[in-house]
């Protein structure tokens, strides 16, 4: 009589390799024969027959277990099932190497069969073998004798670079699962599996045509034996992972109705997999899964998922998952996990955005089809443009409003703006523009009654929008930039105030120039004559401006202006805005007394407008020798330019202000550049979220 407590080993075939000796991945105990048998699960065989044609349809396997006629050793082999109509069961061997000695010293013992996360036991009565194929009658019942906490999923495709300490060693992803990981990996020699220490901790690196999808430290739970091939189950140390800098910042979780959907194709199985959102931000999202079937491993990388909302409207991104928590609820155990977007389309980003700002506040607007009279009549009422601006602007003012409708219309990669707006109004506006290949400007900032919930509204959005999106590649937001004028009280309080609120000119810094129009005439058409040269800037003297810089400020002003070495001559962007129909040009220049560097030039050149101050269309002057460039020679100097660009005027800003001074320049202003490293935009969001709370009276 069979005993009550059979153990049955569970085998793991190393490639259905020969090995006698291999050692199981782990073992279960069976009682189907015995007292126990009542507490387990049973089956018919007509359910045993949907079961089979289904392993059949997806050319998956099942698991026949040996037993040695004369000694106490067990084997297994994989089976691929044909399609089951009644109680027989014809198989074929998953491979053949071996069977010669399975047929003559090895009886067969039982079927072992996966469906879904449980694990079926069948004792069929064996009808034939042989170097073929292998066929059973199938019982009238079978027994459930393991249920999985989580279901494996078998993988293909996958490539394995397992490391502990120097040796490095390759090979498959055969299973996976939340909690572990099934690899296969090979020793190619002097390698041997003894320079792998089960009790040390390896790195796994999981990855498919060159994409990386996995990697992170693992704890070996077992191993099989064999000298050139072996099967691994690692469990991930991890269970949240850290993809960007932790921030004091986290971006507003908003629950949508109705809630939308994630798909994607799982990169380690080829699954399509769909789950609800829970809530989403602009920087991530949250979704729950049933614990049994859960498939999102934290560290695991989605190289492509879609965001699905009502009606089929999608949104396309790359997301990494950062944790698994569980929750218990009524419909028994779900995890909840944390998905972070890595990169996302500009402008499926920005519809993402404008979303989540509608759910959380109706009167916020990302680029939103704005109407351009109504704008421009804000412009004018707000002073934004007031008589002096709008006398410069009154010659080309049609061109002006051909590159503003390209700007507000065409959903542009290179710009965006913000409205608050209420009843159909626009109360605030703010726009923002990557002028330089790392940077981007914040400009254009007009606000109507009430002036100061107006704009700190449009502002905020703007905070929001850099925290969620300057971690993507695809938008070159490395910094963030504001020109202002001392006398803005509402400017000052803003970006001057968050300057000191960081304290740090290495994540915040604020630079003064001093404003002046240079325009052409017979006064100053001296030209440049030796020992002054102006020619083209060159890394050497970008660096000595660099370090002149930092003597002065240790801001961020040469990097974010694209005035460090590694830029030098970059004309990407510019390509970029001549692809979109619009100008943008940027050209440096050296003045120097025989070799002797006294300043550097950077000119923009863009379309007229495209910042009502033209800031964006300017000549900076950086003066590294304040004491040997006379007036005469800077005008000499400017006059040369705009004979350059075909200009009769242009805008000029020097740095530092006190060389206007000592050499007694005219100057109609000052302007405050404010540039923030984006990575500490978070503090920004802050302090504007400070500054809009209500304060407690004293």
């Amino acid at each position: 009589m069979r005993s009550a407590k059979n153990k049955h080993y569970i085998f793991r075939p190393n490639s259905e390799k020969k090995d006698h000796q291999a050692k199981p991945i782990y073992q279960i105990r069976s009682s189907s024969h015995g007292s126990d048998g009542s507490r387990r699960k049973t089956g018919g065989k007509g359910q045993l027959v949907d079961i089979l044609n289904y392993i059949n349809f997806q050319g998956s396997t099942i698991v026949a277990n040996f037993k040695h006629k004369k000694f106490n050793r067990s084997i297994t082999r994989h089976l691929r099932t044909r399609p089951c109509h009644g109680s027989r069961l014809d198989c074929l061997w998953a491979n053949r190497t071996g069977i010669d000695q399975i047929l003559k010293f090895y009886q067969f013992q039982n079927l072992l069969i996966t469906d879904e996360n449980m694990l079926l036991l069948v004792i069929p009565e064996l009808i034939g073998i042989n170097k073929d194929d292998i066929s059973f009658k199938l019982p009238e019942k079978y027994t459930e004798i393991s249920k999985r906490k989580v279901k494996r999923q078998a993988c293909t495709g996958i490539d394995v670079q397992m490391a502990q300490e120097s040796s490095i060693y390759s090979g498959k992803l055969v299973e996976f699962s939340p909690l572990t990981f099934r690899v296969e990996v090979s020793a190619t020699p002097p390698q041997n599996f003894l320079w792998i220490n089960p009790e040390s901790k390896v790195n796994l690196i999981l990855s498919s045509a060159n994409e990386n999808l996995f990697s992170g430290e693992c704890k070996i739970l077992r191993q099989t034996s064999g000298s050139k091939t072996r099967t691994y189950i690692l469990e991930a140390v991890k269970h949240q992972v850290h993809v960007f800098r932790p921030t004091e910042h986290r971006s507003a979780r908003i629950k949508l109705v109705p809630s939308p959907d994630i798909i994607f194709k799982h990169p380690f199985t080829g699954e399509m997999i769909s789950r609800k959102i829970v809530d989403v931000s602009g920087s991530g999202f949250a979704v729950e899964e049933a614990e049994e079937s859960s498939v999102l491993l934290p560290g695991m990388v989605i190289p492509e998922l879609d965001l699905c909302f009502a009606g089929d409207f999608r949104l396309k991104c790359m997301a990494q998952i950062l944790y698994r928590k569980h929750i218990e609820n009524d419909d028994g155990n779900l995890v909840k996990c944390g998905i972070a977007i890595l990169d996302m389309n500009l402008r499926d980003h920005m519809k993402l955005m404008a979303i989540l700002n509608q759910a959380e506040n109706k009167n916020s607007y990302i680029d939103n089809k704005v109407n351009i009279d109504a704008l421009w009549k804000l412009f004018f009422k707000t002073r934004l443009i007031n008589p002096e601006k709008y006398k410069s602007m009154q010659v080309g003012k049609e061109k002006i409003k051909a590159s503003y409708k390209k700007l507000y219309d065409s959903n542009l990669d290179l710009a965006r703006h913000f409205i608050y707006q209420t009843n159909g109004t626009i109360k605030g506006h703010t726009a923002m523009l990557r002028f330089y290949e790392k940077s981007w400007l914040i400009h254009h900032e007009a606000a109507g009654s009430p002036i100061v919930r107006a704009r700190l509204g449009a502002l905020s959005q703007v905070a929001r929008f850099v925290c969620d999106s300057h971690r993507f590649s695809s938008i070159h937001m490395d910094y963030i930039m504001n020109y202002f004028s001392p006398e803005n009280k509402l400017s000052n309080l803003v970006f001057r105030g968050t300057a000191r609120s960081i304290n740090d000119p290495t994540r915040c810094s604020l630079d003064s120039f001093a404003y002046f129009h240079y325009k052409r005439s017979g006064f100053n058409e001296l030209p440049l004559s030796e020992p002054w040269r102006l020619i083209k800037t060159t890394p050497q003297d970008l660096a000595e401006l660099e370090d002149f810089y930092n003597f002065e400020s240790k801001g961020l002003m040469t990097k974010a202006l694209d005035l460090s070495e590694k830029m030098a001559g970059c004309q990407d962007l510019s390509k970029e805005y001549q692809k979109l129909g619009l100008k943008r040009g940027q050209y440096l220049l050296s003045l120097k007394k025989h070799d002797s560097l006294k300043a550097v030039i950077l000119v923009n050149i863009s379309d007229i407008g495209l910042n009502i101050s033209d800031l964006t269309s300017c000549i900076k002057v950086f003066v590294l020798d304040q004491e040997y460039l006379p007036q005469r020679i800077l005008y000499s100097m400017l006059y040369k330019v705009l004979v350059k660009i075909k200009r009769s005027e242009i805008p000029v800003l020097l740095f530092p202000t006190t060389y206007a001074t000592e050499q007694a320049i005219p100057i109609e202003s000052y302007y405050y550049l404010w540039i923030l490293k984006a990575q500490h935009s978070d503090q920004f969001f802050n302090y504007i979220n400070w500054l809009t709370t209500p304060k407690s009276e004293a």
